[in-house]
């Protein structure tokens, strides 16, 4: 099981496999090669090669390949037939995901318009294999995990607040630690659930529930997902629900994309979604074997 030095290291890697995925964003057109990639990031390819191996479990060429237009688009094709064969398996909030057993609770009526007036949320920033993350807890569970973007320490702050602003926050990353452990380790223990404490309105559960159906390494669009959920004409607000998702990483709302093709937008930027999601292709290739 990774420790909490194996994370860090991860989140160091992570810095250059953004760099690379932004500069492979900038330079498509021209399809840049593994040397001018390693160049750009600042290190060797053989370097390269070895920080792929590490990080992803897969090579270079490999990881790109799941970033391109045809495999996402390949992906889509099947989404439909996907989502349906997870529904019939019974897979629900409590389903297995990630190599983990997640419990997820709603709050009440009255809890959802009181913002957590009377909760106890405790925070914490932590290094995850996908860099810098907000960690926050409650006494009922995580109720909150969102990616540091350009905006730094104080955007995923105000996140946290604006969603939560009647209740009592205090930051001690010493409490959200092991939460940080259990997520991005994979502990697989079922006598030992990761518990979510989530505020949305009926229709936004809906959705994150429907996407915690989706198993890693696939994708979907909007529209299948509207779809599943028997209201073929309300991508949008599928979109806006998805966009609003307050657990991220653990509900996946990055194997939600466009349905051309195109990954489109992500709170944590459109480079770490990128990563997210050929990072967990590459551990459900490895999960089979292959």
């Amino acid at each position: 099981m990774p420790d909490s030095n194996t994370i860090t290291r991860s989140a160091r890697d992570y810095d250059r496999i953004e760099s690379a995925i932004r500069y492979l964003e900038d330079h498509q057109d021209t399809q840049p090669t593994l040397p001018q990639i390693a160049a750009h990031v600042g290190v060797s390819e053989s370097y390269f090669q070895r920080l792929f191996s590490r990080w992803a479990g897969i090579s270079p060429k490999r990881f790109l390949q799941f970033l391109t237009l045809e495999h996402t688009k390949r992906l889509l094709r099947d989404a439909a037939s996907t989502l349906d064969t997870a529904h019939a398996a019974g897979l629900s909030s409590t389903s297995r995901l990630h190599e983990l057993y997640i419990e997820c609770e709603a709050i009440t009526p009255g809890e959802f318009k009181d913002y957590g007036g009377g909760l106890d949320i405790h925070f914490g920033f932590h290094q995850s294999p996908f860099g810098e993350c907000l960690v926050a807890t409650t006494p009922r569970g995580l109720c909150a995990l969102l990616f540091v973007n350009d905006t730094g320490h104080s955007g995923a702050l105000e996140a946290l607040e604006k969603n939560w602003r009647n209740a009592r926050l205090t930051e001690d990353p010493t409490a959200t630690a092991d939460t940080v452990q259990q997520v991005f380790a994979h502990r697989t223990d079922p006598q030992q659930p990761l518990y979510m404490f989530v505020k949305g309105t009926n229709f936004q559960i809906k959705v994150w529930e429907a996407l915690l159906r989706v198993p890693r390494g696939q994708l979907v669009s909007y529209q299948d997902l509207s779809r599943h959920l028997g209201v073929p004409r309300a991508a949008r607000a599928v979109a806006n629900a998805v966009a609003h998702n307050p657990i991220h990483f653990l509900i996946p709302c990055h194997r939600v994309i466009r349905n051309i093709g195109e990954f489109g937008g992500y709170q944590g930027g459109t480079a770490r979604k990128k990563a997210i999601h050929a990072w967990e292709a590459a551990k459900s290739l490895h999960a089979m074997g292959t």
